[in-house]
């Protein structure tokens, strides 16, 4: 087998090949009976090298890709030269926005379908011949899970059977990546949350999310579709949804922030939490997808943590706001749901895969709070958003 070497004097796996065959070819030859390789550092050093490299040529699907995660993972598969199919409902509420691929001319550069995953003959059509695909698409607002749990159960468990049984039935090979969340955790029994802590969620969005995580681990155990699951903790950045809080804390401060009005803070603000840069995010999805070793596999993702304080101090900051922020008692309604202090243990990945957080948080906000200053019109402004579609 013909392996190239870089200049960090790891092997690289040859354009096209993929890690089984790579693994069949290579480790008896090389690393011979090495204990670990397959999940060790070794393997991490290979991955950071040669992972992006799986994606020239492949066809790549993903859904929800017109919203915040989706469209930032859609770009990037594009620059690595992949060929990109997006999948978005572009329901109005559900964070999907045009613009995120428009700017810089991305729309030109993949295929958008705008379709909705609970339709199975669609998705039975759209799943055939993709190599990877990336299932982003979901309802993401905890508050929203408890006033609609009906709409919550049928786009975060029922759609991602239709998704799974559209893969078995006529694309039983692919690869796909499901994105989960710490909201399946619940409140924390122990810090850093790792993967083996049990999961009692404490909205409905967190029991229906667990829910399609577990039949994405299923259909790998019994059918072989060969799925990986990302728990993601609170990711920020550019081409997230701004219009009001539904969907996280974050781009609703950072709004309130460069608008120059107070921020709210519940309790003592003394709530930790741990953030992710959207693309540290993205390069997770990347390493995940890119190969076999990850089959099967949950991973968390993580940081560093910081309180809500510490947050929107650093916030201010940046932005300049004059609004500051301001303290208020807990809202009934907030509290009942509200998941405590978390942060969790990205060891496993870290190990495995050698991802690392490599955004400090400043950098990220700092980027996040220039994106949005240049491009508010298309975020919170309803006309041009309107105009855009």
């Amino acid at each position: 087998m013909n392996i190239a070497t870089t200049r960090l004097g790891a092997p690289r796996l040859p354009s096209g090949q993929g890690w089984t065959q790579f693994a069949k070819g290579f480790a008896p030859t090389v690393v011979g009976a090495l204990p670990g390789f397959f999940r060790g550092d070794y393997l991490g050093q290979l991955m950071e090298v040669d992972y992006r490299e799986a994606y020239r040529g492949r066809r790549v699907m993903v859904t929800g890709g017109l919203g915040f995660i989706g469209s930032n993972l859609a770009r990037r598969l594009a620059d690595l030269g992949a060929d990109v199919l997006v999948v978005d409902s572009l329901i109005p509420v559900y964070g999907g926005n045009l613009f995120n691929l428009n700017l810089d001319g991305y729309s030109a550069r993949v295929r958008v379908n705008v379709a909705d995953i609970r339709t199975a003959p669609t998705m039975n059509y759209l799943v055939q011949g993709q190599d990877i695909i990336f299932n982003l698409a979901g309802q993401v607002s905890h508050r929203d899970s408890m006033i609609d749990p009906y709409t919550d159960l049928e786009i975060n468990c029922r759609s991602q059977v239709v998704i799974l049984e559209a893969c078995r039935h006529y694309n039983p090979g692919v690869k796909i990546i499901f994105a989960g969340t710490r909201q399946q955790y619940g409140k924390a029994d122990y810090l850093p949350v790792d993967e083996r802590h049990l999961m009692h969620p404490t909205d409905v969005n967190g029991i229906n999310k667990m829910a399609g995580e577990w039949y994405h681990i299923l259909y790998n155990n019994v059918y072989g579709l060969r799925a990986t699951s990302l728990r993601l903790t609170n990711t920020y950045g550019p081409r997230q949804w701004m219009k009001d809080e539904r969907m996280g804390f974050i781009s609703w401060f950072v709004r309130l922030a460069i608008e120059g009005r107070p921020i709210p803070l519940w309790g003592d603000g003394e709530q930790i939490r741990d953030l992710n840069y959207v693309d540290d995010v993205v390069e997770a999805f990347l390493m995940v997808g890119a190969g076999d070793v990850a089959n099967g596999q949950i991973y968390n993702l993580g940081n560093d943590p910081v309180t809500l304080r510490q947050f929107v101090e650093l916030l201010v900051e940046i932005t300049q706001s004059p609004g500051g922020y301001i303290l208020h008692p807990w809202p009934d309604d907030r509290k009942r749901i509200d998941i405590g202090a978390y942060y969790g243990n990205y060891g496993k990945i870290s190990k495995e895969l050698s991802w690392q957080p490599r955004v400090p948080l400043r950098e990220g906000l700092t980027r996040m709070v220039a994106y949005y200053r240049e491009h508010h019109a298309h975020y919170w402004n309803e006309e041009k958003n309107l105009a855009d579609k």
